[in-house]
């Protein structure tokens, strides 16, 4: 007996949905309900009180380190993908297009391994500047902390975003872009005003992707800045290894669900907006 078109769909799909099942599903609820369980095994909220009574300025910093990252991450974006789709000096759009995907295929731990030898006091920027002439030896600083950990998630995500703004912005019909160029307007007010209004939906879809993998990340906080304040996947590695709490590492879990989630709905919000959806 042959299996029916819909049988046979359900079976091409299981693979696929069994992993997703045990590697996101399962997590997912096993943290909801363990954050959401007292130590006598009713419902309790005794695990987010202790989670805000600890980490709420981590809370704060880690959003404010995100939202800081995502809108450097943008305007340089913009000009990255503004300088290829309307740049008319070959050689700078040729260098760039050549250069500025190179992040893409570097791990995060590999850029923060980075970051701490370029970042660092006798790092490879101050040693720069000193060699130059331009810093005393003395005046050299550390720059391993907030501003490292901005440097690293703006070099590692500008070109993702990039890519899919400058693919966004190539789609575009060019007739608009010259009748402005003809009008006397310069590149960045065609960039500006023609060109990034139509490309805002696949520009804010790569932001909300990057503000959801730069919350997500680890290595870049510990290795970048071990200090405090921290960002929120830090405290919640070091309440699992340090004290087995597992608790208030899925209740600061939950916390980071529901920032990644307002990122969402603020996306979803604007395109059910622009489609004039009550």
């Amino acid at each position: 007996m042959s299996l029916s078109q819909r049988h046979l769909a359900l079976l091409l799909i299981a693979p696929g949905f069994a992993l997703v099942a045990a590697l996101f599903l399962y997590p997912l609820c096993f943290s909801l309900i363990s954050a959401f369980t007292g130590p006598q095994g009713g419902f309790s909220l005794q695990a987010f009180a202790k989670a805000w009574e600890l980490y709420s300025g981590d809370i704060v910093f880690t959003v404010v380190i995100v939202v800081a990252s995502c809108l450097l991450t943008a305007l340089l974006a913009i000009v990255i993908a503004g300088t290829l789709t309307l740049g008319e000096n070959r050689y700078i759009v040729g260098t760039l297009k050549a250069l500025y995907r190179w992040p893409l295929f570097i791990p995060f731990i590999v850029a923060a391994q980075c970051m701490r030898t370029f970042l660092a006091k006798n790092g490879l920027m101050n040693n720069t500047f000193v060699s130059l002439g331009l810093m005393e030896p003395l005046q050299a600083v550390s720059f391993l902390d907030w501003r490292g950990i901005i440097a690293t998630f703006v070099w590692k995500q500008t070109p993702f975003v990039a890519l899919l703004l400058a693919g966004a912005l190539a789609s575009i019909d060019r007739a608009t872009l010259e009748a402005g160029r003809n009008l006397g307007a310069s590149r960045l007010r065609v960039l500006v005003e023609l060109a990034l209004p139509q490309v805002m939906p696949q520009l804010l879809v790569a932001l909300v992707l990057s503000f959801v993998t730069m919350l997500s990340v680890l290595s870049v906080p510990m290795m970048v800045a071990g200090s405090q304040p921290t960002m929120l996947t830090v405290d919640m590695a070091f309440r699992i290894n340090a004290y087995g709490d597992y608790a208030t590492a899925n209740a600061l879990g939950v916390i980071t669900y529901l920032i990644s989630a307002g990122a969402a709905i603020i996306y979803l919000k604007r395109g059910m907006s622009k489609e004039g959806t009550p």
